[in-house]
């Protein structure tokens, strides 16, 4: 699950990490009094308005006809006004979002930290994730933070630090130093980098997040250590641990059809194919994947119904595939096994006759328990539903569908 910057912020706060002070705001007049309150309380003479979308790239990104940029500095209240006038309600396009863009429903008023004194202020980037390669966390940071990190990762690679943390002992005391000295941090810097760090991958850990990246990581011109931006993405698997954490969901950041298929527990995925795939099983459907590819076809969606298939859930995920134009047939593949194929089969048919004509072809490859009764209720159905017993029966039925 993702989380925008200032929800991110809150939370990282209960684990000490010193972050970029602000406010979210869903109007202008609530941008206008966390300026207000922002400039009595932290002092600062300008403050920073970000667009929060879950999409990277916010600071060279524009809303959508204007020149209106997803990050930017307001040097007084009227700034302010205009600014979040600009943002709030409109298309926010980056890198990340496509020519779509994204709908900017709240904006995060923020202090100023660029403010003067007696060091020279730097950013740097600091990201915490899961190599999976290595099992274990990985840290990784360099000198070069901003919006341009992309390019020094791309341009040179040599600037990129990785520190691999066991997932049995944890961060240790000398590679959080390690990081501190590869920076090239000294003094009271030093010693601030070696808490951040350790305080933030104690949130990485405790919060059960899967990604949680610090861009940048900034060091102020008194060498105070703190988060100006986070992203922070948590394992969804986890968040029975943390109903707070789950309350935060925004949906209206997600796609709407795997929105719709978590109602019915179903785990979906769009893709941008034209197949549609229903299977049960998260193995068998990649292999379905795979097998949709080699017939000349491309997956239009990831679709688990697990292990306890239904009317219901097969005729959720019926409509849910049928809500994409580009599904030119649809792939129906299930073992059974916990689930019997004699009641897929008449999930099948009750789905088709509740949703009416379904123009598409339809093909459905049913083994495992009670498969030959499944296929005796499909073929004796009357409806335009092929069945297949073999895989390679299914691919070849799929190959004249997209054909």
């Amino acid at each position: 699950m993702n989380l925008h910057e200032y929800q991110a912020k809150e939370l990282l706060k209960r684990y000490h990490v010193p972050i970029q002070e602000g406010i979210a705001c869903s109007t202008v007049s609530e941008a206008e009094d966390a300026y207000r309150f922002i400039n009595s309380e932290y002092g600062s003479k300008f403050a920073v308005i970000k667009a929060q979308i879950h999409a990277g790239g916010r600071g060279k990104g524009k809303i959508k006809g204007t020149e209106q940029r997803g990050v930017a500095v307001a040097k007084n209240l009227e700034d302010v006004k205009r600014i979040a006038h600009n943002l709030l309600g409109g298309t926010l396009v980056t890198v990340q979002t496509g020519e779509a863009g994204k709908l900017v429903s709240k904006i995060f008023v923020a202090q100023d930290v660029y403010y003067e004194g007696p060091e020279p202020v730097k950013e740097f980037y600091l990201s915490i994730l899961m190599d999976r390669s290595k099992g274990k966390n990985v840290v990784m940071y360099s000198t070069e933070g901003g919006m341009n990190i992309e390019d020094v990762a791309h341009e040179t690679p040599e600037k990129i630090f990785k520190e691999w943390v066991h997932p049995g002992g944890g961060l240790l005391p000398f590679q959080a130093r390690k990081i501190a000295f590869n920076l090239g941090l000294s003094g009271t810097a030093f010693k601030n980098c070696v808490k951040f760090v350790t305080n933030l991958y104690n949130a990485f850990v405790g919060l059960d997040c899967s990604m949680l990246e610090i861009n940048p990581m900034f060091k102020t011109s008194d060498a105070k250590i703190i988060a100006v931006d986070c992203k922070m993405n948590i394992d969804d698997n986890a968040l029975m641990r943390h109903p707070d954490i789950a309350a935060m969901r925004d949906i209206t950041e997600e796609d709407p059809t795997e929105v719709e298929a978590a109602k019915y527990n179903l785990n979906f995925v769009k893709l941008d194919g034209n197949v549609g795939c229903m299977v049960n099983g998260a193995g068998l459907a990649m292999a379905t994947m795979d097998m949709i590819k080699l017939s000349g076809g491309e997956p239009a969606n990831f679709l688990d119904v697990g292990g306890t298939a239904n009317a219901q859930t097969v005729e959720a995920g019926f409509r849910i595939i049928l809500k994409d134009p580009k599904v030119k047939a649809i792939l129906i593949n299930i073992f059974g096994g916990i689930v019997r194929c004699d009641r897929v089969a008449q999930g099948v048919i009750d789905a088709y006759k509740s949703i009416g004509n379904i123009e598409i072809p339809i093909i459905v490859r049913l083994q495992g328990t009670n498969a030959e009764i499944a296929k005796e209720l499909i073929d004796k159905s009357g409806l335009k539903v092929e069945s297949a017993i073999l895989l390679s029966e299914a691919a070849e039925l799929v190959n004249k569908a997209v054909a």
